[in-house]
């Protein structure tokens, strides 16, 4: 099932290239894009050819924060009628609960989850795609458009407590500090945003309750509801959020989304998956960029897999690549 992105998430792309020095007609045209399709804002593009055009055109323009720069001028418009909603929710707690409940609508990729615990909180970003698609700037992009909504409640100069990516840092880290401050992390279990719970409460001193009725009757009629497609994506952010744990089991993937495991299963078998086969996919995706995209330890690699034992992690990388993890590693460098 391919997964598909809103025209929207390249908003201002053309001007970011060409700042660049970069040619974004070609460049749109050499990832399977048209440059027309930027034209309408709710047109669905293949989300791996998206990720596929930042990560090319950072490396061709040398700009390692390219997708970071993209989300710095993104607005809540760029959403469309989600944004509404979003911009009149009475409190930032709200508004993330609208960004997690549609973004699937949004960004068909892109999982998104708030974990709290003793007063802190995490709004974590993950990005699924198929193996071997560079993520770097796409996470980037995501994470910078997050700070930015939670920015619009909090004010400007509100500084979270930690911004977390997995990859390793830039070679060039000032654009990064720009817009994060020096609160930016690389090399973590985690893509995301750490900051207190009362920031999650903090009142939205712009919110209009009469448009936030307007935005989701547009949203009702617009966006409609398919189960089998909405509980696929509360389980593959389930996942993601259990796999470390090393306890991610249908059982208790169920009991997180509080339905019985019979229905997960129903639903993922309308979808034409079963539960052992979207974790796999997961795994797969995660291992492509953990072992071929980062230097991280195998042996941590396997734990955020949530393999106990780094043996069974690499008899499971044979089976699916071929080769170990430590061969692949090695035709990177070579």
């Amino acid at each position: 099932m391919q997964n598909l992105v809103r025209a929207a998430s390249l908003t201002n792309y053309a001007e970011v290239a060409l700042s660049a020095g970069l040619d974004p007609n070609r460049l749109l045209m050499d990832a399977g894009l048209s440059p027309g399709m930027l034209a309408d804002p709710d047109l669905k593009l293949p989300a791996e050819r998206v990720a596929q055009l930042l990560d090319q055109s950072a490396r061709l323009s040398g700009i390692e924060s390219f997708g970071l720069r993209m989300a710095e001028t993104r607005q809540l418009s760029n959403l469309g009628p989600v944004g509404l909603l979003i911009r009149d929710q009475p409190t930032l707690r709200d508004s993330i609960a609208v960004l997690i409940r549609y973004h699937a609508a949004l960004n068909g990729s892109l999982s998104l989850m708030l974990e709290e615990s003793a007063g802190v909180v995490v709004v974590r970003e993950e990005i699924v795609v198929a193996p071997g698609v560079p993520v770097r700037q796409a996470i980037e992009m995501a994470i910078g458009v997050l700070l930015r909504l939670m920015r619009r409640v909090l004010g400007q100069e509100w500084r979270p407590r930690r911004v977390c990516f997995t990859h390793s840092a830039p070679k060039d880290i000032h654009t990064h500090l720009r817009v994060f401050g020096p609160c930016v992390e690389f090399g973590h279990d985690f893509n995301g945003i750490v900051c207190s719970r009362s920031d999650l409460d903090a009142k939205n001193p712009s919110a209009d309750p009469l448009m936030a009725r307007y935005a989701q009757r547009l949203l009702d009629e617009a966006v409609p509801v398919d189960e089998s497609r909405s509980v696929l994506e509360d389980v593959r952010r389930t996942v993601l959020l259990l796999l470390p744990s090393g306890r991610c089991s249908i059982d208790l993937v169920s009991e997180h989304l509080g339905l019985v495991s019979r229905t997960v299963q129903r639903r993922l078998a309308e979808q034409g998956l079963s539960f052992s086969e979207l974790v796999n996919q997961i795994r797969t995706e995660l291992a492509t960029r953990y072992v071929t995209q980062s230097d991280r330890a195998l042996i941590d690699v396997a734990a955020l897999l949530g393999f106990s034992a780094p043996s069974g992690f690499s008899r499971w990388y044979q089976g699916q690549f071929g080769c170990s993890p430590s061969q692949s590693r090695a035709a990177r460098s070579g």
